[in-house]
């Protein structure tokens, strides 16, 4: 999947495969992980956030189902 480099303390870089309804995460520790059944507008909401490190805590991370890829 194509990520974007992202400004984040913790995150590195985002993708979003809107077939598959897939996040996928790089963080910066080089760890990708996929978040599964996300709304596309959810991506775009984390994507233009203010913090996305914030979003993704309040919003993603615990609350999808997930694996790591990478």
């Amino acid at each position: 999947m194509e990520r974007e480099f992202v400004q984040s303390s913790n995150i590195r870089s985002i993708g979003y495969d809107p077939i598959t309804a897939t996040l996928e995460i790089e963080f910066n520790s080089g760890t990708i992980w996929q978040y599964y059944d996300i709304l596309e507008s959810t991506y775009y909401e984390m994507k233009f956030a203010p913090s996305i490190g914030k979003f993704f805590i309040a919003n993603i991370k615990g609350k999808y189902s997930e694996s790591q890829v990478g």
